[in-house]
């Protein structure tokens, strides 16, 4: 049997890769729609299988019969200084190149080379080829990049084409990208306000999101390994592997591939482990894959920005635009589909975390950095005496910090969890839970058999510091510690309230358990 491997890199195969099915969702509803003349928009995140499934629908179009499918991306004509002119050519030459990947020599489009000056004319250039055509065409449009000029140029030809289909345009179109529909018609709007109520994609009802893997399907996805290797993803494995990809499409292929290929070599005979997992989901972060690395442009987004900012600090975001920031935001796969809202799974949380704190992490001085400051004989880690050579650097640096840093609403917890990686890397690790409206941002630190809660907390008011002690007995309870830490941190300034006045150490005893509050 030839070998097949984990894909992390573009378009899956069934020969080349183990694969979910792509039908796995909305065939039904997209075939209804086709038959329908209808058009349509289908939006996921990147490399979540959008290219996969047009690929896979357009042979299957073919196979069926009653039509004529091909994909072409819109990619090489999306840059935004391009002229319409320009823009068609490109479009069409793309379409002739890619049409025979799917078609045979009879459906193929006509050759834009032999008749260049009719290949500026999109709309004319499509009536020609539905013309010479004995089934109706389906055009499936992979654009990877959100909404470009592109979209816009095709939806002015659509405009025009539309109620002559299927005779003289094609049948049914799926514009698909990262965007949903709305932002097609808001871009469309902006750059030609002609395009508006008549526009053929202006019907919200025909949007598909591709969601994420479920549980089942990324079990069955390992199956295919261990089917075609006998090499086991255990129980315990799976929920590990799963926990940190939430059935995100690319990190479950990552991870997966991480752990058999680059970890153990494709040496099928060894066991996979929760502990390999785990390695694997380091190794993702450290590397940073373009995947991953991409997070960097998407958090610099003024959209995003507020919303990864209320995650950080827990804190319920209050501005005009929120709901249209969530929807942006679930569009870009940065976020969960539901509620809570919070990063969408545990990599992409520690990756944004780090891309954040980078700046401060690089800033720490050397010598106060080093963790064997932090250590009591046999190699225990002493938590009080770390968290007060904190106390110490926040007094001195943080307002100087905060001020310059972007995200200043977050930099309090940001500089805190900076400063605890940049001393427990390589020995310890750090896990963290946050979410829109929790009010707090959750860590637990790990070092060897040690656990160690702490919650960090803004101090808004007199029910702060109440609301936190509560807040962490419950998440002590979680992790089955009997002490932890409430780090509370004071919004007012060094002029406003005194650092003599503002950092205390406080032990309380809250439902049987120790808490070590520390103000700062």
């Amino acid at each position: 049997m030839k070998r097949r491997f984990f894909n992390t890199t573009g378009l899956c195969t069934p020969e080349d890769h183990y694969m979910v099915n792509p039908f796995r969702t909305y065939l039904e509803d997209i075939m209804r729609l086709i038959e329908a003349k209808q058009y349509f928009v289908i939006h996921a995140p990147r490399q979540t299988g959008k290219t996969t499934f047009l690929h896979s629908l357009a042979h299957r179009l073919n196979q069926e019969g009653t039509y004529v499918a091909t994909v072409c991306s819109l990619e090489s004509a999306g840059y935004p200084s391009i002229s319409v002119e320009d823009a068609n050519g490109l479009f069409v030459r793309s379409l002739y190149q890619t049409a025979a990947i799917f078609l045979k020599e009879e459906d193929m489009p006509p050759d834009p080379y032999a008749h260049p000056a009719s290949a500026q004319l999109l709309r004319q250039y499509l009536a020609d080829w539905c013309k010479a055509l004995s089934k109706p065409l389906v055009l499936l449009l992979d654009e990877e990049t959100p909404v470009r000029r592109c979209a816009h140029f095709y939806l002015e030809a659509a405009q025009g084409g539309f109620q002559t289909r299927p005779r003289h345009f094609p049948q049914s179109v799926a514009l698909v990208g990262l965007r949903d529909i709305r932002e097609y018609r808001l871009r469309a709007r902006a750059d030609n306000p002609s395009i508006g109520a008549g526009s053929p994609f202006n019907v919200k009802a025909e949007s598909f999101f591709l969601p994420v893997f479920t549980r089942e399907e990324v079990r069955a996805l390992l199956d295919q390994h261990t089917q075609d290797t006998r090499q086991v993803f255990s129980a315990a494995v799976f929920e590990r592997l799963y926990a940190y990809s939430c059935g995100q499409p690319w990190l479950t292929n990552a991870l997966a591939n991480e752990i058999v290929a680059e970890i153990l070599k494709n040496d099928y005979t060894r066991a996979i482990t929760a502990e390999i997992v785990d390695i694997a989901k380091e190794r993702l972060i450290e590397q940073r894959q373009t995947h991953l690395d991409s997070l960097t442009d998407k958090i610099n987004d003024p959209r995003v920005r507020p919303i990864v900012l209320s995650i950080i600090n827990g804190e319920a975001p209050d501005f005009d635009d929120y709901n249209d920031a969530v929807r942006y935001c679930r569009d870009l796969g940065i976020i969960t589909s539901g509620n809570p809202v919070q990063f969408a799974n545990p990599i992409y949380r520690e990756i944004i975390t780090r891309i954040l704190n980078s700046s401060f992490s690089d800033g720490i001085n050397q010598d106060l950095a080093q963790t064997s400051w932090y250590l009591r004989p046999g190699g225990a880690l002493d938590m009080d005496k770390l968290l007060n050579a904190f106390v110490e650097f926040y007094r001195r640096h943080s307002e100087s910090w905060l001020e310059r840093f972007q995200y200043k609403e977050a930099g309090h917890q940001l500089l805190l969890m900076a400063f605890l990686q940049r001393i427990l890397n390589g020995g310890g690790r750090i896990e963290r839970e946050m979410a829109i409206g929790n009010g707090r941002t959750d860590l637990a630190v790990f070092w060897q058999d040690q656990v160690f809660p702490i919650e960090l907390k803004m101090h808004h008011d007199r029910w702060s510091q109440p609301d936190g002690l509560q807040q962490l007995a419950r998440y002590m309870d979680k992790l089955g510690q009997k002490q932890g830490y409430l780090i509370l941190f004071e919004k007012k300034t060094s002029e406003e309230l005194p650092w003599e006045t503002r950092i205390r150490r406080e032990v309380h005893e809250v439902d049987g358990k120790e808490v070590i509050l520390l103000g700062m």
